[in-house]
């Protein structure tokens, strides 16, 4: 795949084409306060954090939360996009928080753990910040578990490219249970997050190409693909984006002996 530079390209898009609306926003907060410690306020840290689609919404919810995040004008998005006073920027990356020992009670990372580079080293840095009973809340694609969003059928092979980007389930698990720090798995499941919209909207998010599916097409074959969707679209630009259904694996951190 393609490394997407963040401070060149997406950064002025990234809001608007993965924008979540109240009702998904809200039904992600559910599931994470299923699987988080019962006790608020939780101290957080939302890892690559982007345009800050979650953090303050997660602070909100569970109390004071750091959002990490290595590409600068991500960060500069997000800080001029929602100022919250629970709810700091900080620059850093999975491998290398800027956070003290045991200063987290959970950390989220929603749809960056394929960005990260060094895993085995991320997974021991995320065990550092969270406290021992902590929580690690990894929303990501799994290549085993992977979803069918109705518009990769667009694009040639795209469930197989999409797909491809991810790891297998157990290859996740892995690196964090063999890293030595107490990763435990507590919860594996699925949520159903609300549809976008009609199909006319998801094309318009699709235009944008923030989705790291796009860093595996080549010019030619994206446009294809979403003039494949824009003839679908046109005959019934009002017909619903199916709902989404979505993986969540939830760690918990074992006190060390």
């Amino acid at each position: 795949m393609r490394l997407i530079d963040y401070n060149t390209e997406q950064y002025r898009d990234y809001a608007r084409g993965r924008a979540l609306s109240a009702g998904q926003l809200r039904v992600w907060l559910d599931a994470f306060a299923a699987v988080l410690p019962e006790k608020r306020p939780l101290a957080g840290v939302d890892v690559g954090s982007g345009t800050g689609r979650f953090t303050p919404a997660l602070a909100d919810a569970f109390g004071p939360v750091t959002g990490v995040e290595p590409a600068e004008r991500m960060r500069a998005v997000a800080e001029a996009g929602a100022r919250h006073p629970h709810v700091r920027y900080r620059a850093g990356s999975a491998e290398d928080l800027p956070l003290p020992d045991d200063s987290a009670d959970y950390a989220l990372m929603f749809l960056s753990w394929h960005h990260v580079t060094d895993k085995p080293t991320a997974a021991r840095e995320l065990a550092r910040v969270v406290r021992p009973g902590g929580r690690l809340l990894l929303r990501a694609n799994f290549r085993d578990h992977h979803p069918r969003p109705w518009w990769l059928a667009h694009f040639p092979g795209g469930y197989e490219v999409d797909a491809a980007i991810f790891e297998p389930l157990h290859e996740v698990i892995a690196t964090f249970t063999g890293a030595g720090v107490g990763w435990r798995v507590a919860h594996f499941g699925t949520v159903t997050e609300p549809s976008v919209g009609t199909r006319a909207e998801m094309l318009e998010r699709l235009r944008l190409r923030t989705f790291s599916f796009f860093g595996r097409l080549s010019a030619e074959e994206a446009d294809a693909g979403l003039r494949s969707i824009e003839r679908l679209v046109a005959e019934d630009p009002d017909a619903p984006s199916a709902e989404f259904t979505e993986t969540l694996l939830t760690f918990e951190l074992s006190s060390q002996e």
